[in-house]
């Protein structure tokens, strides 16, 4: 017997690097399990071109990434999501759309790098830790036994994940 494919959602404030980097992420490192999109309360309507070349350097598809509103995912015919993770400490804060399906929440706030100060090498230098600590807490993530756990201990598990790979470490 196969587990079920479980959808993921990444929620920023703009939708062009942390959130677009986190759907990146949980498609390669969750496939075939996990289906992971991104959204932004307020997209961009542009991607980081930080986040896109350390994803493109990282091999990762980027061809079908967009910035685009959490809106998308509220309506008729929007895929059923299981999991809503915010990435930014504003996205958390603000009050969401109605979910169908009653998704579990989560928050893994992270220093946001576009709005970092500094040389492009600084500037790589941060997508690449929010890279990597979206990595390691994806991974986390993927390892949990979904199927023997209520939603109330996964939000609980994957809260915990962003408190232990801190953003500050």
């Amino acid at each position: 017997m196969t587990e079920r494919v479980h959808r993921v959602l990444f929620l920023c404030t703009g939708n062009s690097a942390r959130s677009i980097i986190a759907e990146s992420v949980m498609n390669r490192v969750g496939a075939p399990r996990f289906v992971a999109y991104s959204a932004g309360s307020h997209p961009t309507g542009l991607l980081s071109p930080y986040a896109l070349e350390l994803l493109q350097v990282l091999d990762y598809p980027t061809d079908r990434l967009r910035s685009k509103s959490w809106d998308e995912f509220a309506r008729p015919g929007a895929p059923t999501i299981d999991f809503v993770i915010t990435v930014c400490d504003d996205a958390a804060g603000e009050v969401c759309p109605v979910w169908p399906g009653r998704p579990v929440t989560a928050h893994w706030g992270l220093p946001d790098p576009a709005a970092a100060p500094g040389s492009a090498t600084e500037k790589r230098a941060g997508f690449a830790d929010t890279h990597r600590l979206l990595y390691d807490r994806i991974v986390a993530f993927t390892q949990l036994p979904l199927t023997k756990l209520d939603p109330a201990s996964v939000r609980s598990r994957l809260n915990e994940i962003g408190r232990l790979f801190p953003a500050n470490a």
